[in-house]
């Protein structure tokens, strides 16, 4: 029996789109742990925020999904989707770069922090939603299993490298200069997605409103029965759960009086976890099915961050490492599963807005729940909330593990869906100068699986 594996390896790993697309995922999120460590301390130890500052931060982040998800989900149905997310790339890589210009001049305030959030915010909404969409063209619907283990493998790689780059980045430089670290993975990123090559599909122009385009999908995930129930109660779920990891960096910090290194390596172990599961996902997922492995295993991971707030102060790392593992080991599970799922019942052309609505559920909740974390938090103190916070992540996840997806053993094929009235491109060309739907150097070749 072959032994799982990270290694590139297999027919996957001999599409070479794909493996562009995985180096570039690989590169920004690595640079992307550095950002996640030093936005907060830098808002902590240079501009000395508060529980609700911080927390402001993730807010101000995730506002974006709430706010722009549904039509980005239109347009990234209507047009080519590398080229957003090369766009998308390099936006990222200009947001971030100007907070070690502004502490260099000194003038680096809270305000820009959440400014350079926001904008990195919208642009991930952008990216993510076309990255999504893009990923069942480019390996097919019969790989989407084996390609976003990969994917969110190797982005637990990252997390276990990327926390210790960062401690050491911002012990060494200070956590404003930092993170260039990310801007920098951001340009490799997007020009990394630049050379991937192929034709994108053509996509026809669209005579019908976006706002029925827009239901249409809206009308489709609520209409499925699984993605129904994601939907909703993962959405509900991380109301909860993003309070509690707002709180995290500031709870380690003041609460248990750790120090940047210690966070880092710290983190670092916990991410351990992730990759332990991606190396025996597709190994649980054949032996139990799809369903077990989604229904279960928020509920686990639920249970296992118990043990954060639980953690003493004297020796609270005895607590903090198997508690982190176990969390972020049950919770790739449900993570890469529920993905996986809603992108294989899911048909071609809804795939945009599909991926958007949820985004906009599942992320349209993080807003609210980090805000509230951080009143609570400044109300009756940092281990309550956390405790609050994740038992209702807990009691969230429970519609989940009783629901019909328990039983599911594979993605049922998704069902034809009638197209929505097109333009003919022979009525257009004449007045159109440009196709949206062709590609210069190219793009990916779309798939009919």
């Amino acid at each position: 029996m072959r032994r799982p594996s990270l290694r590139p390896q297999g027919e996957l790993w001999r599409n070479r789109s794909f493996v562009r697309l995985w180096a570039a995922n690989s590169v920004s999120q690595l640079g992307t742990q550095v950002t996640m460590l030093a936005l907060p301390l830098a808002a902590l130890y240079i501009l000395d925020a508060g529980a609700l500052g911080v927390s402001l931060l993730r807010a101000f982040a995730v506002l974006p999904f709430l706010l722009f998800s549904l039509p980005a989900g239109v347009w990234v149905d209507r047009l080519r989707r590398r080229p957003l997310m090369i766009a998308a790339d390099f936006g990222r890589a200009a947001a971030i770069g100007s907070i070690p210009i502004a502490f260099w001049l000194g003038h680096l305030t809270m305000a820009q922090l959440y400014l350079v959030a926001g904008i990195h915010g919208l642009l991930s909404v952008i990216f993510d939603v076309s990255y999504l969409s893009f990923l069942p063209a480019l390996v097919g619907r019969g790989r989407l299993g084996e390609a976003n283990s990969a994917l969110l493998g190797t982005e637990a790689v990252a997390g276990l490298a990327g926390p210790t780059l960062a401690g050491g980045l911002v012990a060494a430089f200070g956590a404003a200069v930092a993170v260039l670290a990310d801007a920098i993975s951001f340009l490799f990123s997007g020009a990394l997605i630049a050379t991937i090559r192929g034709r994108e599909r053509q996509r026809e122009p669209v005579t019908t409103p976006a706002r029925r385009e827009l239901v249409e999908g809206v009308r489709y995930v609520f209409r499925q029965p699984y993605l129904r129930t994601l939907t909703i109660w993962i959405s509900a779920r991380n109301l909860f759960t993003s309070a509690a990891f707002a709180l995290l960096i500031v709870y380690f910090v003041r609460g248990l009086h750790l120090g940047p290194a210690t966070i880092g390596w710290l983190t670092a172990v916990i991410n351990l976890g992730f990759i332990a599961a991606a190396l025996v996902n597709g190994r649980l997922v054949r032996r139990f099915g799809i369903g077990p492995m989604i229904a279960y295993t928020g509920v686990l991971s639920s249970v296992a961050l118990l043990g954060l707030p639980a953690a003493p102060t004297a020796a609270p790392l005895i607590v903090l490492v198997p508690c982190g593992l176990l969390t972020t080991f049950f919770g790739f599970f449900l993570n890469v599963n529920q993905l996986t799922l809603r992108q294989a019942i899911t048909p071609e052309r809804l795939l945009g807005r599909m991926n958007a609505v949820t985004r906009f559920m599942y992320w349209g909740t993080m807003p609210l729940g980090s805000v509230l974390g951080g009143i609570a938090a400044e109300s009756v103190g940092l281990r309550p909330t956390l405790f609050a916070a994740v038992g209702g992540g807990f009691l969230m996840s429970l519609p989940i593990a009783l629901s019909p997806i328990r039983r599911l053993r594979e993605p049922p094929e998704p069902p034809p869906v009638p197209a929505l009235s097109v333009m003919p491109l022979s009525a257009v060309r004449s007045t159109v100068s440009g196709d949206a739907g062709t590609t210069g150097d190219g793009g990916v070749a779309a798939r009919a699986d």
